[in-house]
């Protein structure tokens, strides 16, 4: 007779691991019990023939269930006399914490089971808005401590009534131990409410919802990890009138679409695309429109590509059962700057009547705000993480090798996330924002103090960027004392490439490194760097850049280009003043400013920056594409759109100054003076081909130089297929290995991450 002491650590509890053991035991004639733990882990005890525990514990790891990830085992076998149980049992959980590394799985769409039972006239969950089951539903969002059992959630507020509760202690039931188990009768319910919060009456509320949508009001929807706001995709004035409120008057809405039939008649489709809209995580995926896009212009003004997700609970479901439209705008609803709405009364205050018509809440607490994520698929067909969030975290990303020290880092300024390196497991906080406002920044403090706690974890380094004013500097100061550890401050895009590097494993690279910008190791924004780093350490050497170019105005030449523009033709300042007055309309103050930035253009105390960001910003802005920066990234995206289908009319050699410093004034003044010869398509293409084919051929000669087989090509401007597509096909046209994120954001999404494996490897 053997007795098997087994504790299992990984994604294991919230996704049916417990019943799963119980049926595993019952099946090999064992007794014994299993429980939760309070450091999110499992804990098993086993009794029984000798070959039937160890095929038990074969199976454990080898039928686990789909949604589980097991990161570590640990078995004790002891021989024993005699059997020391009657039965096999799930008893209740213990709130010890003796291990860490474990942690809550992240949030589920719904799956296929339960949205047939939906849909099932003789099931008593038909027409209900909740239907979950242990395979899928809201995990995350709903967790307020460990260990995951439902006095542990914001399920608490709902008694179960006696159906409920039979299929929850059933070992057969799919519900069998579902935490987030209800139905109609005992579960969270729904509301149609007016702008002022008060109720309408109304026997089918998320069906008349679908309705109003498509009758052209603005909607706030209550999802399980925040609200969104709802309005038509065929009808530009709700748009309009939202985009007006919002103050986004560019910005690209996502949309939800109701099946991938209906994504198909206005977008194309590779298998791939499809495969991420359908899977569990059910993502925003960008997608390029198709010639037959037949939504209103508004949704995505001026790009090519346009955010698409499908339904990934039962009342989004619900939502489209009685309208025609194929898709709803449906973007998250939080005042400018500040994270998604997360309270019913919050968001009526926020959002009744300004721009909101109409609002459908539940009444299940949110206990951990979580937006949507976003993710695109490269040429190269591989996913690319731009927003990563609902569905992935805060499920950890697996290295190769153990951290010599568990690192908390805090992320730069922008796309905030925080990351936990904790062993051979880094934990990624969902998507947090922009840090600029109070809101957001407590928003971070408390999304991190909570996987810190999820994770059980003993913080002994803290991590932060380089940039000294930085509000998660602050904070990476307020947690350094707090833990009673060092304070690292990395290097912007050092740590972009250090990210690259750890997820693939590489363990020397010449990473390219562009973005907006960041704060430089001497003092200049970077943002269009060549890096050689050969460990996971914090040291660098910087090989080449972008030609360093003064900010008229500092920040405000990255919201109006023209700005920028006029410092790219520094060299050429008759240029650059005809230019401008000729575009002075452009600008906020017009001709005036314009003296202004000339003016300011020979100031030495212009701030410079290498930045590639702000070169296509005002590449943009010459080509006449974008004036105005209203959202991150918007004049180079919209560039990016503009270039699909130019060609590279002008075939612009690299020309690379002393220290490989690649000269982009040269390149604004080509893109001037062929304005009226060549098309805005094929200069947009060009351009951006100079840059990519610059870049591409510093990188090459010095990973020949150095001996060094790999480049990698990370930061913002990452997302951009043109540039990217380029710099692969120069590098792997050399035998070089090329590398680009796949699971990591590699615009500042992925910052604390690389930031973390900087200083928790040294």
């Amino acid at each position: 007779m053997m007795r098997a002491e087994i504790l299992v650590s990984g994604i294991v509890q919230g996704v049916g691991f417990r019943p799963f053991v119980y049926r595993l035991a019952v099946e090999n004639d064992l007794v014994g019990y299993v429980r939760n733990l309070g450091d999110a882990g499992v804990e098993i005890v086993v009794e029984g023939e000798e070959d039937d525990v160890k095929r038990f514990k074969e199976e454990i790891q080898e039928k686990k269930p789909p949604l589980a990830q097991i990161y570590d085992v640990k078995v004790n076998l002891l021989e024993v006399d005699r059997k020391t149980f009657a039965e096999f049992s799930i008893s209740e959980s213990s709130a010890e914490r003796e291990h860490s590394g474990s942690v809550i799985p992240p949030d589920v769409a719904i799956c296929d089971d339960c949205a047939r039972e939906l849909r099932d006239s003789g099931d008593r969950r038909r027409d209900y808005f909740f239907t979950t089951c242990t395979n899928c539903g809201p995990r995350y969002t709903t967790i307020l401590g460990l260990p995951y059992d439902r006095p542990n959630t914001t399920m608490k507020d709902f008694e179960m009534c006696d159906e409920c509760r039979s299929e929850y202690t059933d070992p057969g039931d799919r519900r069998f131990h579902a935490q987030t188990i209800a139905c109609s009768k005992c579960g969270p319910r729904v509301q149609l409410l007016e702008r002022d919060g008060s109720k309408i009456e109304c026997d089918d509320p998320i069906r008349r919802a679908g309705e109003l949508i498509e009758e052209g009001y603005i909607l706030a929807i209550k999802g399980n990890g925040g609200f969104h706001v709802a309005t038509s995709t065929l009808e530009s004035e709700p748009i309009a009138r939202l985009r007006a409120v919002k103050h986004r008057s560019q910005k690209p809405f996502a949309i939800m679409a109701r099946d991938m039939e209906a994504v198909r008649g206005f977008a194309v489709v590779s298998d791939e695309e499809e495969r991420l809209l359908t899977s569990p995580v059910r993502p925003i995926v960008l997608l390029n429109k198709s010639e037959g896009y037949g939504l209103s212009d508004l949704v995505a003004p001026g790009l090519h590509n346009v955010g698409v997700m499908l339904p990934y609970t039962g009342l989004h479901l619900m939502l489209f059962d009685h309208v025609r439209e194929p898709a709803f705008v449906m973007t998250s609803a939080n005042p400018p700057g500040e994270p998604i709405l997360i309270d019913n009364e919050k968001a009526i205050k926020e959002l009744g009547g300004k721009p909101v018509d109409y609002f459908l809440v539940h009444n299940r607490r949110i206990a951990q705000r979580c937006d949507d994520s976003v993710v695109r698929v490269s040429p190269a067909g591989n996913q690319s993480i731009i927003r990563r969030s609902r569905g992935y975290a805060p499920a950890p990303i697996l290295l190769s090798k153990k951290a010599k020290f568990c690192t908390l880092a805090l992320g730069g300024e922008y796309n905030v996330t925080s990351c936990l390196l904790l062993g051979d497991r880094a934990f990624i906080s969902q998507h947090i924002g922009d840090v600029e406002k109070y809101e957001t920044y407590l928003f971070l403090k408390e999304a991190t103090e909570h996987v810190v706690d999820l994770t059980n974890a003993r913080v002994e380094l803290v991590a932060c960027d380089l940039h000294p004013r930085f509000a998660t500097t602050t904070l990476a100061r307020e947690f350094g004392e707090r833990f009673g550890v060092e304070v690292i401050q990395i290097q912007h895009h050092s740590a972009h490439v250090r990210a690259l590097m750890a997820e693939h494993a590489i363990p020397e690279m010449i990473g390219i490194s562009c973005d907006g910008v960041g704060y430089g190791s001497d003092g200049v924004l970077w943002g269009g760097e060549l890096l050689f780093c050969a460990d996971y350490g914090r040291t660098f050497e910087r090989l080449g850049h972008l030609q360093e170019q003064p900010m008229p105005g500092g920040d405000l030449a990255a919201i109006y280009p023209l700005r920028m523009v006029a410092g790219l033709l520094h060299e050429y300042p008759d240029v650059a003043e005809r230019l401008l007055e000729s575009r002075s309309s452009h600008f906020p103050y017009g001709r005036v400013e314009v003296d202004v930035v000339m003016k300011q253009l020979k100031s030495s105390r212009n701030p410079l920056t290498s930045s590639c960001g702000r070169v296509l910003d005002a590449i943009s802005s010459v080509l006449g594409v974008c004036y105005e920066r209203t959202y991150e990234g918007e004049p180079a995206m919209k560039l990016e759109s503009v270039a699909l289908h130019g060609e590279d009319k002008l075939a612009l050699e690299p020309e690379i100054m002393s220290g490989n410093v690649i000269k982009t004034s040269s390149l604004a003044l080509a893109a001037l003076n062929s304005v009226e010869k060549e098309t805005v398509q094929d200069l947009a293409y060009s351009t951006q081909s100079y840059i990519a084919r610059s870049l591409a051929e510093v990188a090459v000669h010095e990973a020949d130089r150095l001996g060094v087989e790999n480049i990698g090509f990370t930061g913002g401007v990452a997302y951009n297929n043109h540039i990217s597509s380029f710099i692969r096909k120069i590098v792997t046209s050399h035998g070089l290995k090329f590398y680009e994120q796949w699971s990591i954001p590699p615009g500042d999404g992925g910052l604390s991450f690389g930031q973390a494996i900087s200083a928790g490897y040294t």
